[in-house]
């Protein structure tokens, strides 16, 4: 990994990889609790997409993601009290407690929704991306999606689509390498890639290191200059992998469907430490000033929270349409 350890755009990284790590390292610390009352999908490890989405992105642009959609959400802009508030079940979340972790939005910063259904948003963002181009405007629709998605028939049903009629629609799919516990070798053919078997329909596409934040972000900036500047749809493959369950706030390597050498070597490649300990030898003021004000951020959003109120029961179908 090479950085330019001087750069603003290098302390805006580390400040958006250190927000979204500390709000799930808290969530992940508190759930025990029991006061969250819904499933969580933590992507702790896989911060550097989202970190390097927030700095190409505009707010007009659209975005949806999926059950581990956190990091999108506060990446896009979205209210990290609004996020909390949701998670704890609460009439102050954004989906006024109605929805969960898996059904966050935010559509102050054009964040539209997450889904708990697998590959449920894609078409929704390519619906959001049809709708721009009716308007003959230039935003981008960008739609996070995991390897697991791919596997879904509406995903190739939305790059075709998008395709034929050369919608401006992001696709950024996260490579974990895993749904759920099974991992890529037992859902998809030896030696297949995913990017270039979505070429083959249409999209251009490309592969990154979802570790390294600089190129994430060179890769992400100039792909989104591009479709903005002559139109058309993109695919991007970013490998990374979560260090958490796949679904709650514990470690899951005790239960045989990945190693503790596999996991030692991903780690060993994880973005915020990596760009961390190059940073902090010309930044360290910088970098204690960004952790302390994320800590206390942090911390005062779990403790509005926890004093928020519980929605109204009479409430309950206000805003139901399913």
């Amino acid at each position: 990994m090479v950085y330019s350890v001087s750069s603003e755009l290098s302390l805006n990284l580390y400040h958006n990889m250190y927000r979204i790590r500390a709000v799930e390292e808290e969530i992940a610390k508190r759930y025990p609790e029991g006061k969250m009352r819904c499933p969580v999908h933590l992507s702790i490890g896989q911060e550097a997409v989202p970190a390097a989405f927030s700095e190409t992105i505009k707010k007009t642009d659209f975005a949806v993601s999926t059950h581990r959609g956190h990091a999108h959400y506060l990446a896009k802009g979205g209210n990290l009290e609004a996020l909390i508030a949701e998670i704890y079940g609460k009439a102050t979340g954004c989906a006024k407690g109605k929805g969960g972790s898996m059904h966050l939005i935010d559509l102050d910063v054009n964040f539209m929704g997450t889904s708990a259904i697998v590959g449920n948003s894609i078409p929704n963002g390519v619906g959001l991306a049809l709708s721009s181009q009716l308007k003959e405007s230039d935003q981008i629709s960008c739609v996070f999606l995991g390897d697991g998605a791919i596997e879904e028939g509406v995903f190739y049903e939305s790059v075709n689509f998008a395709a034929v009629r050369n919608l401006r629609v992001l696709f950024i799919c996260e490579n974990n390498m895993y749904s759920v516990y099974s991992p890529l070798a037992v859902r998809q053919p030896k030696g297949r890639s995913i990017a270039k078997m979505v070429e083959a329909i249409g999209v251009p596409s490309a592969v990154g290191d979802g570790n390294d934040v600089l190129a994430v972000h060179t890769l992400l900036d100039d792909t989104i200059k591009k479709m903005r500047s002559e139109g058309g749809p993109y695919f991007l493959e970013f490998s990374t992998y979560r260090w958490r369950e796949h679904c709650g706030p514990n470690f899951d390597n005790d239960i045989g469907y990945r190693t503790d050498e596999e996991f030692d070597d991903w780690k060993s490649k994880e973005p915020l430490y990596n760009l961390e300990k190059v940073l902090c030898e010309s930044n360290q003021t910088a970098l204690d000033s960004i952790r302390t004000k994320i800590n206390n951020e942090v911390q005062d959003a779990f403790e509005l929270a926890e004093s928020a109120p519980f929605p109204n029961q009479r409430e309950a179908y206000h805003g139901e349409y399913a």
